[in-house]
């Protein structure tokens, strides 16, 4: 039975770890082969930041339930077992919501264009490419959503 349960949890902390890229290099299914507007501009500034998608509560109660499970199957029997278990599902959850936050958490880039018509944009996305002030880039927009990239 508690092998069952573990497994059980363990496959809800892997579906939470989950994330929803910030990249300009990845696209979900509704975004592909959907039309973009293209704007062209120079790089006027560029400045490390954090994207935090916060924390989904789902490392909290995975390490809650596999620190209960551990806790209450190592230390005794009867009541023994019962305060392990609780004792074990806090510590368990403190750690999980620890992991879980710093999951949640990843480099970004916010990068500042100045328009070939002389608007300034800033937009921020996953630091997964290099920007340099003064590089040529372009700006695509589809909806809510815009990318930069060279």
């Amino acid at each position: 039975m508690h092998k069952l349960m573990l497994i059980a949890v363990v496959s809800v902390v892997l579906a939470g770890c989950e994330s929803n890229p910030n990249s300009a290099s990845v696209y979900n299914s509704r975004q592909a082969q959907s039309e973009q507007t293209v704007r062209f501009g120079v790089v006027e500034s560029v400045r490390n930041v954090t994207i935090d998608n916060g924390a989904s509560g789902v490392g909290t109660v995975a390490g809650g339930a596999l620190g209960a499970i551990a806790a209450s199957s190592v230390i005794g029997s009867g009541n023994g077992s019962l305060a392990a278990g609780i004792g074990g599902a806090l510590a368990g959850g403190v750690v999980g919501n620890q992991v879980d936050s710093r999951m949640a958490r990843r480099p970004g880039l916010e990068i500042t264009v100045r328009l070939d018509s002389g608007e300034l944009r800033a937009i921020t996305q996953g630091a997964d490419e290099s920007f340099r002030v003064g590089d040529r880039v372009r700006l695509l927009s589809s909806g809510n959503t815009t990318r930069v990239t060279h």
